[in-house]
């Protein structure tokens, strides 16, 4: 068994194959350490206020097992519930997020609600009430440590027996001429295996491409402002985003993280930092939220990192169609640190036991765009 990515989707599926009986798992990772691709530039934010009802599903019973991460893997993944505050400036975005509360709702997401501006000063008395005429907030929303979870999982893999290999690129997936993969082909030789992982991230589809495989996934560049060290804001404000135009943001270690979506770059891997979007998202800040008006950024510590892009939105899920022995478990669309631990435990499952027991994901099948069956329903972020 060899797993493709030591980031934290990779680490928890290994775990959970340990955790099933698997002995012999190898993780192969072309980073000199863990955590050099699109993990360790996680802001570490959780939720289950989505839109669709496999994303909540996802949230749900990543939550669940967040909250059980310290008897069960050994590590703090630093799990806080400060949090989700959603606030809207025009009737069509209360109509969406009210619409995406009713599948929340459906999906066991109870204490989501909706909130009038009263109560937003009362949730976040830092956010600007200007233009504001509702939001959606939950409270067992928040963050957790990117970082913490990924160590917690690797480490506790270690212990059950996996082997890690940093610094090794994956370079061929040789097949059978029946379809099956045959080998990984490492720079320092080759590897038999039963069943290929794709936990690559953003670089899931030149992964799948070296099997002959295309994988509809897509990196896209997210960057984050970083303020220097203030006090302007409270370290347990809840997350606020704004969904009109995307913009959020969130206090971790004494800082404030500035967000904003923006267009690609002509380079689809290029990961850095532009000084005009960070003077853009610096004024919307100062707006929006107006402690932050004086408040400096710290150039050096802004970044930008990959979110891996399905072209729906959603996780892929499952064997590739036409090789049976390998796994993806891609595409999650910005939301892979808060839904490693369900993603892991269900392809865990799917390997072992040829299925997923703990929740239904049929929905994320890999083979339903070539169906056209993509998953739909309103975008929040």
């Amino acid at each position: 068994m060899v797993v493709v990515g030591a980031g934290v989707i990779g680490a928890s599926v290994a775990w959970h194959l340990a955790t099933l009986g698997v002995r012999d798992v190898l993780v192969v990772d072309r980073g000199a350490l863990p955590g050099e691709g699109s993990t360790g530039r996680a802001t570490g934010g959780f939720r289950a206020q989505f839109a669709t009802s496999i994303n909540v599903r996802l949230s749900l019973f990543a939550r669940e097992k967040l909250r059980r991460f310290r008897d069960e893997v050994g590590a703090d993944p630093g799990y806080h519930a400060c949090g989700y505050l959603w606030l809207a400036r025009a009737p069509g975005e209360l109509d969406a997020l009210s619409a995406a509360q009713r599948v929340q709702h459906q999906s066991g997401l109870a204490e989501a609600r909706m909130v009038a501006p009263r109560e937003v000063a009362v949730l976040n008395p830092a956010a600007s009430l200007e233009g504001v005429i509702g939001g959606a907030f939950c409270p067992s929303d928040g963050f957790l440590q990117p970082l913490d979870v990924l160590r917690g999982y690797l480490d506790g893999a270690r212990r059950l027996g996996v082997r890690i290999r940093l610094g090794e690129e994956v370079t061929g997936l040789p097949r059978l001429p029946g379809g099956r993969i045959e080998k990984v082909r490492l720079a320092g030789g080759e590897i038999a295996c039963g069943t290929v992982v794709n936990a690559a991230g953003a670089w899931a589809g030149a992964l799948g491409r070296l099997a002959g495989v295309q994988v509809p996934v897509a990196p896209l560049r997210r960057q984050v402002a970083c303020t220097a060290p203030c006090q302007a804001l409270p370290e347990d404000m809840p997350m606020t985003l704004w969904p009109g135009d995307g913009f959020h943001l969130r206090v971790r270690d004494g800082r404030v993280l500035l967000l904003r979506p923006t267009r690609g770059a002509a380079d689809p891997f290029h990961a850095e930092v532009e000084d005009a979007w960070i003077g853009e998202v610096r004024s919307i800040a100062a707006a929006r939220v107006p402690a932050l008006a004086g408040v400096e950024i710290d150039r050096a510590r802004c970044w930008a990192g990959l979110y891996e892009m399905s072209p729906d939105g959603h996780a892929l899920l499952g064997r590739a169609p036409g090789c049976e022995n390998l796994v993806l478990v891609n595409g999650s669309s910005g939301h892979g640190v808060m839904h490693a631990p369900a993603l892991g435990a269900l392809a865990g499952e799917l390997i072992v036991h040829g299925a997923p027991r703990s929740l239904d994901v049929q929905a994320l099948r890999p083979s339903r765009f070539e169906e056209g069956a993509p998953l739909g329903g309103p975008g929040l972020l």
